[in-house]
């Protein structure tokens, strides 16, 4: 009987179960899961970041676009009031924003910059607004808004969500330009309220 069963046939390995083979595949996948699904509620939670933000650069920049615009305006007189790089409030994104309503964020502003000219008459600052129109047009802005006042007009840089407005107020003959920088988030340690480079005058 012995030989017998010594003649017979060994029956083959088989080969390790499926899902052992499987392991570290399902593994892989649901670490790809979680970290999809954390990467996605942090991005409703807080939403879309703001970009990074270079306020010496944000500066140079208004300051250089204001002057474009009072030396295109060629008009009789000098702002009535001292200009300064103000920053602006900026919101929080996503739902983070419900938790946080009318609430303005310490590491993230904007900025602006404007001045104006008391006593300009109606013709003088439409051939000013025509002046700064074309340049804007031609260098690729685009017209967002008109009749900001009474007489005015928002022109926006293409990709940079820069702004610039030139207005008119009848009632007292008011020539006012703004320019904006969009929301950015600022570098560790600046603080926008004690800055050196918040003053600008035309001369």
């Amino acid at each position: 009987m012995s030989r017998v069963l010594s003649r017979m046939p060994r029956p083959a390995a088989s080969p390790p179960p499926r899902s052992r083979r499987a392991r570290p595949f399902l593994w892989l996948g649901g670490g790809l899961l979680v970290a999809g699904v954390c990467f996605a509620g942090h991005w409703v939670w807080n939403g879309p970041p703001y970009p990074k933000a270079d306020p010496e650069r944000v500066a140079a920049q208004l300051k250089a676009e204001a002057r474009r615009v009072y030396d295109e305006a060629a008009l009789p007189g000098t702002p009535d009031t001292p200009s300064r790089v103000e920053p602006g409030t900026c919101y929080y994104r996503g739902l983070r924003s419900l938790a946080h309503i009318d609430r303005g964020r310490s590491d993230v502003r904007s900025f602006g910059l404007s001045w104006r000219i008391v006593g300009v008459p109606e013709d003088t600052a439409r051939a000013a607004q025509d002046r700064t129109r074309l340049r804007l047009e031609r260098e690729g802005w685009k017209l967002v808004g008109q009749n900001v006042s009474d007489r005015g007009f928002r022109f926006e840089r293409p990709g940079s969500g820069d702004l610039v407005d030139v207005d008119w107020y009848e009632p007292t003959s008011t020539f006012v330009v703004h320019v904006y920088a969009p929301c950015g988030e600022l570098p560790d340690g600046f603080d926008p309220y004690d800055w050196p480079q918040t003053d600008w005058t035309p001369a």
